[in-house]
């Protein structure tokens, strides 16, 4: 897809905060977006798995990432879903490996949809506050992936002090 996942769930929270959209509904459909796009990975990893692992790892761009996944799934088993999330890229290729590994779709769901749900929120409220920017603060974290991997779990602190204050 030519523009990055992340611009796309920010630029709905963005255009959310500026009242074009409801943002129940759009962070619902933006949700399932997410998801279904990657549970199409995983449907077609059961459907033609190997080959198109063995054809994704033959070209030099995506080998790396090839790689890393199953080495991700190897060390942390279902988690790799989790932590694959937070890479682009990587996102992407996680599902076809987890299921020509024989990961069962309950155990792909459990584990996708519910990170899924904490990347859409932590996106798309990112998108709420950067409002105009939101396209240019995305390109940034698609770009600088790794870099900002600590993103969520800030975000979530700071949620969590900020409803911790508000219930004293």
């Amino acid at each position: 897809m030519p523009i990055p996942d992340e611009v796309v769930v920010m630029t709905g929270g963005a255009v959310t905060a500026g009242g074009l959209l409801q943002p129940l509904p759009s962070f619902l459909l933006t949700y399932l977006g997410v998801v279904t796009g990657l549970t199409l990975g995983y449907v077609l990893g059961r459907c033609v798995g190997t080959p198109v692992v063995n054809s994704l790892r033959r070209k030099k761009k995506l080998s790396k990432y090839m790689d890393l996944s199953e080495t991700w799934v190897q060390k942390y088993g279902s988690f790799a879903l989790c932590i694959s999330y937070f890479f682009p890229v990587i996102r992407h290729v996680m599902p076809y490996v987890v299921r020509v590994n024989k990961m069962s779709y309950g155990r792909y769901a459990l584990f996708s949809y519910t990170t899924g749900l904490v990347w859409t929120i932590a996106f798309f409220t990112v998108g709420r506050y950067v409002g105009h920017s939101a396209k240019d603060v995305g390109y940034l974290v698609y770009a600088e992936g790794l870099h900002f991997l600590w993103l969520p779990f800030v975000l979530m602190a700071i949620f969590l002090i900020m409803r911790r204050r508000n219930a004293c």
